[in-house]
Formats: C-alpha cells, structure tokens, sequence
C-alpha cells in the first residue's frame, strides 16, 4: 500500500512527530495509517524513557474545579525548562490531569498514573505524560496533587 504527501502531512499535524518521523513510519507500515500512528506513538514513549534521568526544577501546577463548585484540586506537573513549563500542550495536559484527579479520585501518584485516562481511555494517564514528554523533548514529572471537596 502506498502513501501520500497529505498523510504524511495529517500524520505529523495529528502527532507532533518530525516529517522524518512520520514519512519513515508509513514506510514502515506500507502506508497503514493507523499502524504508522502507533509507530510514531511507540517512537515518542521510547524517547520520553531516555530522558527518566533528568532533572526537573521548572513545572507548572493547573486547578480544576467541577461546574458544581463544591469539588476541585490542583496538580504539580514538572519539566526541565521554563519554556516547556509555559507551552500550551503542557499547561493543557495539567489541566486535564486535574480534571482526572476530579472525576477518578486517586490517592497516590503512583494510582493516577495507572488510571485510563478520562480523555482517551485508550490511554493510560501514564501513556499520555510520556507521550507528551516524547513530543516536546523533555522529561516531566506528575509531582504531586490534592483535591478538595466541600464539607470533607
């Protein structure tokens, strides 16, 4: 099966992944779409596993609080750099692990982690930080979260 110019193009658009990247993942897949996805996926995870040794002094930490009022928390998400810490995807990813500490209640990092990820339950939490991390290029770090609920 081959491939065109416009899926190496929506594939990057979709992923984030470098042209290269994508074009080689196609190959890969002898231009099965979704195959080449999960390469391209794949690909990122095993980035996000070679930056575990790195330092992380910079982050961000985003709230939620639930249309009711009466629930909300904060999340503590750390990356390398203060450039990363103020790109859009990372502040958006923190604001959706503190509506995942909302919805699903956790206890522990190690339990939020582990969750399937209320966006994408295709995912795990865990999935969609190292995914992310693959992406940009920089480790991150689910540091620590509380949640408040009123009366409790």
């Amino acid at each position: 099966m081959s491939y065109s110019v416009s899926d190496v193009k929506k594939l990057r658009e979709e992923t984030g992944a470098g042209m290269m990247d994508c074009k080689k993942a196609l190959d890969s897949s002898n231009g099965d779409y979704e195959a080449a996805k999960e390469i391209v996926r794949q690909k990122g995870l095993a980035r996000a596993e070679k930056k575990a040794d790195r330092e992380t002094k910079e982050g961000y930490i985003s709230s939620y609080v639930h249309a009711t009022g009466k629930t909300a928390s904060m999340v503590e998400l750390l990356c390398e750099t203060d450039f990363v810490a103020r790109n859009d995807e990372f502040q958006a990813m923190a604001k959706g692990l503190a509506m995942q500490v909302v919805a699903m209640s956790p206890e522990t990092v190690e339990e939020l982690l582990s969750q399937d990820y209320i966006k994408d339950p295709s995912m795990t939490v865990e999935e969609v930080v190292k995914g992310l991390s693959g992406k940009i290029g920089e480790k991150f770090v689910v540091n620590r979260f509380v949640k408040y609920v009123v009366g409790e």
